[in-house]
């Protein structure tokens, strides 16, 4: 049972991983035919174990909205754990017994109910006596089975959590800045509590069970440890944990002290728990905390350091961070100089100013947080301008919290987005921009508008000494952003972020005017949607973008820095004028489907995404295939041709 449970979990990863990278990505990661065997094998292996985890691609999970979260009144209290900092402590808890030693996870605990093989109920811990009712949210947590082989009545408890990678790339898109989550937990927290659970399947929640409450005709041998083997067994993720007695506990200890630091999961301590059933549930309770475990808090490394500035950091939402600098120390293994103070209220706090001696610590090990300041100088030289763009930057208190704002709706820093668009692969290309590279340098000053990027090398001598910077990443750096400078004229429209203007609609334009640009810019409504596939709206953003005397401006300066080259737009070139095209599935001819919608393209032709009625062809070297595409097309009658097809329409026939 265990191998058909791992080969379950691997199918469903591999097979979702196809997919993204497929309907998302425009890739393939496998053929038609591996993907299907595959399938067919887990499809195959759900039946025999009776294991269906949530993410699996044969199940679809229906979207909830609720009005509000019902509560519930736990059948036992959910006691917290008694809690030591010492592991001679724990050892003397140990005795001669043996235990399991876990991580204590820092997400939201949930108590799951299933009832003939299927999900039923979820409920978070709450107060201890009373919880939230999150069923719907449950059921598409990312790792959870939502049906599972045991028929009788099971009840567990475990933890939800969302990962360290996860969690910023979840804060990174939340625009305002005071709604951003401050800790996996609070993330965690939210996300299980939503009341709309598409939110919540998007934001990666897994479940690892810790517990085995209630599990009728099952002999257990009256251990925790066959307890977890089994849940495994059931399909569940469980909380990574080893078996330790009197002579072996500080070892362990100091192992999960060792891998903290590379663990994505959070994590506040460690958990220790009898193995023998019996024994631990005849210790009984005191009025706060179970006997049969005990929580291992990390004892916090700290250490004093002197405090050289406060870095003022500009974000996309006009909120002005403020970050420590101080004289680089050792914790926890790893070098670190810097700490975010998140708001100036936290600064008042602390009376935190240059030149204090500040005691700093890695919040569960990972994070490093000012833990308190020794000397107290008082908060001095809060800026009066935006470090970004020079305009006025402001005090506001919101909720009892002061925070310093730029006041300029300009501020480049609030407008990063457009910056790492122009610099995305299908714009400029400049490989190596990253948004946080970005931010950087419009933290730095250093970019203020587009054409800023193609004179970074006066600053050569403060790119190369900044964090994760060196003499050969500024090189490949400038390197790229000079190969960027030949380009087309479609990539660098597409590459102004102009409103509804794609790549796609940004070749069609540039082809039918000829790629002139005086026709471009000074093109009026009218006469652009006599081009086709180019509505009012798109019309009127086009339009009015270049009406706009300082984009206009712009644009002619961008002209100034590149190498713009001309594509064909002769008429024998336009074979493919006013079809419309759409690929799927695996290419031969061309090295991947990109290619081959810019092939189409650059004959005249259009491609879409889905098939509609509007469409004149289906690209599908498997003619024959059960797709959904395929279907639609039936459906619709419209064509489905092979890539070879294709190209005799096309009358390329040397690329056969």
């Amino acid at each position: 049972m265990d191998g058909s449970i791992s080969r379950i979990k691997e199918l469903v990863e591999l097979l979702n991983k196809a997919g993204k990278t497929y309907y998302a990505e425009s890739q393939e990661i496998m053929t038609n035919f591996e993907y299907d065997s595959l399938y067919d094998e887990l499809v195959s292996l759900e039946k025999e174990t009776g294991c269906i985890l949530s993410n699996s691609p044969t199940v679809n999970v229906g979207y909830e909205v609720v009005s509000e979260l019902p509560k519930e009144k736990h059948e036992k209290p959910m006691l917290s754990l008694d809690k030591t900092k010492d592991v001679d402590v724990l050892v003397s808890w140990l005795g001669a017994q043996t235990g399991l030693l876990s991580w204590k996870l820092d997400g939201l605990t949930v108590v799951i109910t299933y009832d003939n093989g299927i999900l039923q109920k979820a409920v978070t811990r709450g107060n201890g006596e009373i919880g939230e009712v999150i069923t719907n949210n449950a059921k598409v947590f990312k790792n959870i089975p939502v049906t599972i082989p045991y028929k009788g009545q099971l009840i567990i408890r475990g933890e939800a959590v969302i990962t360290y990678s996860d969690f910023a790339k979840i804060n990174e898109l939340i625009p305002e800045a005071d709604a951003k989550y401050k800790n996996p937990r609070n993330l965690c927290s939210g996300s299980v509590r939503q009341l709309n659970n598409r939110i919540t399947a998007q934001r990666n929640v897994n479940l690892f069970a810790f517990s085995l409450v209630k599990a009728d005709g099952i002999d257990f041998e009256n251990s925790r440890k066959k307890q977890l083997d089994w849940l495994k067994q059931q399909g569940f993720s469980t909380v990574e944990y080893k078996m330790v007695n009197n002579e072996n506990l500080r070892d362990a200890v100091q192992w999960f002290e060792e891998t903290i630091g590379s663990n994505d999961f959070p994590s506040d301590g460690l958990v220790i728990l009898y193995d023998d059933i019996e024994y631990g549930d005849s210790l009984g309770r005191t009025a706060k905390f179970p006997r049969n475990s005990i929580a291992f808090k990390w004892t916090d490394e700290t250490k004093e350091t002197t405090l050289l500035e406060i870095e003022w950091s500009p974000s996309r939402t006009g909120l002005i961070n403020p970050i420590a600098i101080f004289e680089p120390v050792d914790l926890e293994g790893t070098q670190v100089s810097r700490a975010s103070i998140h708001n100036i209220s936290i600064m008042e706090a602390l009376e935190l100013g240059c030149g204090d001696t500040i005691v700093v610590y890695k919040a569960n090990m990972i994070i490093p947080q000012i833990a308190e300041n020794l000397t107290k100088s008082g908060v001095k030289d809060i800026p009066k301008l935006c470090p970004a763009c020079q305009f006025e930057a402001l005090i506001k208190q919101q909720n009892g919290v002061k925070s310093l704002y730029c006041t300029n709706p300009l501020c480049q820093a609030k407008h990063i987005k457009s910056f790492e668009h122009f610099a995305a692969r299908d714009a400029m290309n400049m490989d190596g921009l990253s948004e946080a590279t970005l931010e950087k340098f419009i933290q730095h000053g250093m970019i203020k508008k587009f054409t800023d990027l193609y004179h970074l090398e006066q600053y050569k001598d403060l790119i190369v000494t900044m964090e994760g910077f060196g003499e050969k990443s500024y090189e490949n750096l400038i390197n790229s952003i000079e190969i960027s400078r030949k380009t087309t004229l479609a990539k660098l429209i597409y590459g102004l972020g102009i409103g509804n203007i794609g790549l796609s609609n940004a070749k069609m334009i540039c082809r039918q005017l000829g790629n002139d640009i005086d026709k471009i810019i000074n093109i009026n409504r009218e006469e652009l949607q006599e081009i086709g596939g180019i509505g009012d709206v798109i019309a009127d953003t086009f339009v009015s973008y270049f009406e706009n005397a300082d984009n206009k401006s712009l644009f002619n300066d961008l002209l100034k820095e590149l190498d713009i080259a001309i594509e064909e737009t002769s008429q024998e070139n336009n074979i493919l004028d006013g079809k419309t095209f759409v690929i799927t599935g695996s290419v031969e001819h061309f090295e991947n489907r990109n290619l081959l919608k810019d092939f189409i393209e650059s004959l005249g032709g259009k491609t879409t995404g889905s098939v509609t009625g509007k469409t004149d062809y289906l690209i599908n070297n498997d003619s024959m295939s059960a797709s959904s595409k395929n279907k639609s097309a039936a459906k619709l009658g419209v064509p489905v041709i092979t890539e070879e097809e294709f190209l005799k329409l096309a009358e390329r026939e040397d690329l056969l």
